[in-house]
């Protein structure tokens, strides 16, 4: 069971920026990837953006492509979430978690952290 957390979330309006993170220890050493999931009130939690730890590929949903940047610092252990020009369907509460990735997909996962959550409104 890989704990992972997140932070950064907050409340924008609108065209604003964000960036979330993920830290946990020995991130950047895992065998599959890292995903970013979101979950609006009432919805299912979605795939947003994974990165493959050994080969650097991303995934992207296409609600999210031209938007979001997902990147990594392996001295910090962190995967960060980069979202620009949020917009009020962006409004979700964000997780992490290991799992497989290639630029086709994202797997899921059962372990699940707290959260950080993002609101877009104006």
């Amino acid at each position: 069971q890989v704990q992972l957390v997140e932070s950064g979330g907050g409340s924008v309006q609108p065209g604003d920026s964000l960036r979330l993170s993920c830290a946990g220890p020995g991130i950047s050493a895992k065998v599959y990837g890292v995903g970013w999931f979101r979950q609006a009130p009432g919805k299912e939690r979605l795939g947003v953006s994974c990165l493959n730890s050994a080969s650097g590929l991303t995934f992207y949903a296409d609600s999210v492509k031209g938007r979001f940047t997902i990147s990594r610092d392996n001295a910090k252990n962190t995967v960060y979430l980069q979202m620009n020009s949020l917009k009020a369907e962006d409004t979700a509460v964000y997780y992490c978690a290991v799992v497989p990735c290639d630029p086709q997909g994202m797997g899921v996962s059962r372990d699940w952290g707290q959260g950080t959550q993002v609101t877009v409104s104006s």
